[in-house]
Protein backbone atom coordinates (compact mmCIF):
# COMPACT_ATOMS: atom_id res chain seq x y z
CA UNK A 1 0.00 0.00 0.00
CA UNK A 2 3.00 2.44 0.79
CA UNK A 3 4.32 1.71 -2.52
CA UNK A 4 0.93 2.71 -4.51
CA UNK A 5 1.04 5.60 -2.54
CA UNK A 6 4.61 6.72 -3.46
CA UNK A 7 3.92 5.95 -6.67
CA UNK A 8 0.72 8.24 -6.98
CA UNK A 9 3.25 11.09 -4.89
CA UNK A 10 5.44 10.71 -7.73
CA UNK A 11 2.99 11.22 -10.80
CA UNK A 12 0.78 14.09 -9.24
CA UNK A 13 4.49 15.87 -8.37
CA UNK A 14 5.65 15.39 -11.74
CA UNK A 15 2.02 16.33 -13.15
CA UNK A 16 2.57 19.73 -11.38
CA UNK A 17 6.13 20.58 -12.30
CA UNK A 18 5.29 19.91 -16.00
CA UNK A 19 2.14 22.19 -15.88
CA UNK A 20 3.69 24.52 -14.00
CA UNK A 21 6.46 25.11 -16.75
CA UNK A 22 4.66 25.61 -19.40
CA UNK A 23 2.29 27.79 -17.67
CA UNK A 24 5.44 30.01 -16.22
CA UNK A 25 7.61 29.82 -19.39
CA UNK A 26 6.61 32.81 -21.36
CA UNK A 27 7.07 34.24 -17.55
CA UNK A 28 10.82 32.75 -17.16
CA UNK A 29 11.94 33.16 -20.80
CA UNK A 30 9.85 36.02 -22.52
CA UNK A 31 9.93 35.83 -26.39
CA UNK A 32 11.70 38.35 -28.36
CA UNK A 33 10.15 41.23 -28.69
CA UNK A 34 9.74 43.81 -32.16
CA UNK A 35 10.51 47.00 -31.90
CA UNK A 36 7.73 49.19 -33.21
CA UNK A 37 8.77 50.91 -36.02
CA UNK A 38 6.42 54.28 -36.72
CA UNK A 39 8.08 54.92 -40.25
CA UNK A 40 9.04 51.96 -42.75
CA UNK A 41 12.35 50.65 -42.55
CA UNK A 42 14.59 51.74 -45.49
CA UNK A 43 15.02 49.66 -48.44
CA UNK A 44 17.46 46.97 -47.72
CA UNK A 45 19.72 47.02 -51.20
CA UNK A 46 18.16 44.14 -53.40
CA UNK A 47 20.81 40.96 -53.77
CA UNK A 48 21.68 40.47 -57.08
CA UNK A 49 22.39 37.59 -58.68
CA UNK A 50 26.03 37.02 -59.62
CA UNK A 51 26.42 36.93 -63.84
CA UNK A 52 27.16 33.81 -65.48
CA UNK A 53 29.85 32.35 -67.14
CA UNK A 54 27.49 32.55 -70.76
CA UNK A 55 26.83 36.45 -69.89
CA UNK A 56 30.28 36.90 -69.56
CA UNK A 57 31.73 34.58 -72.62
CA UNK A 58 29.19 36.99 -74.68
CA UNK A 59 30.92 40.26 -73.40
CA UNK A 60 34.28 39.14 -73.22
CA UNK A 61 35.54 42.56 -72.89
CA UNK A 62 33.13 43.19 -69.60
CA UNK A 63 34.55 40.08 -68.30
CA UNK A 64 38.44 41.27 -68.41
CA UNK A 65 36.97 44.31 -66.80
CA UNK A 66 35.74 42.27 -64.07
CA UNK A 67 38.76 40.19 -63.81
CA UNK A 68 41.20 43.27 -63.49
CA UNK A 69 38.73 44.63 -60.56
CA UNK A 70 38.75 41.37 -59.23
CA UNK A 71 42.82 41.13 -59.30
CA UNK A 72 42.73 45.00 -57.56
CA UNK A 73 40.48 43.23 -54.63
CA UNK A 74 36.95 45.94 -55.60
CA UNK A 75 35.08 42.70 -56.96
CA UNK A 76 34.79 39.60 -55.17
CA UNK A 77 32.71 36.50 -54.93
CA UNK A 78 31.20 34.14 -57.98
CA UNK A 79 31.26 37.04 -60.44
CA UNK A 80 35.18 36.74 -60.40
CA UNK A 81 35.22 32.91 -60.96
CA UNK A 82 32.90 32.77 -63.79
CA UNK A 83 34.41 35.84 -65.64
CA UNK A 84 38.20 33.94 -65.26
CA UNK A 85 36.38 30.96 -66.57
CA UNK A 86 34.98 32.98 -69.36
CA UNK A 87 38.15 34.16 -70.41
CA UNK A 88 39.94 31.09 -70.13
CA UNK A 89 37.87 29.60 -72.22
CA UNK A 90 38.10 32.00 -74.64
CA UNK A 91 41.85 32.45 -75.07
CA UNK A 92 42.10 28.78 -74.78
CA UNK A 93 39.63 28.79 -77.56
CA UNK A 94 41.56 31.19 -79.62
CA UNK A 95 44.78 29.69 -79.00
CA UNK A 96 43.64 26.39 -80.41
CA UNK A 97 41.74 28.14 -83.56
CA UNK A 98 45.56 30.15 -83.94
CA UNK A 99 47.23 26.50 -83.50
CA UNK A 100 45.18 24.40 -85.90
CA UNK A 101 43.82 27.38 -88.03
CA UNK A 102 40.72 26.28 -87.98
Amino acid sequence: MTQGKTIIIVLVTLTIGFGAGFVLRPVIAPPEQTAIVSSPAPAAPATVEPRGKQYFAAHLDEARQILAQCMEGSVRGDECFNAEMAVTEADGRAQHKKFFGN
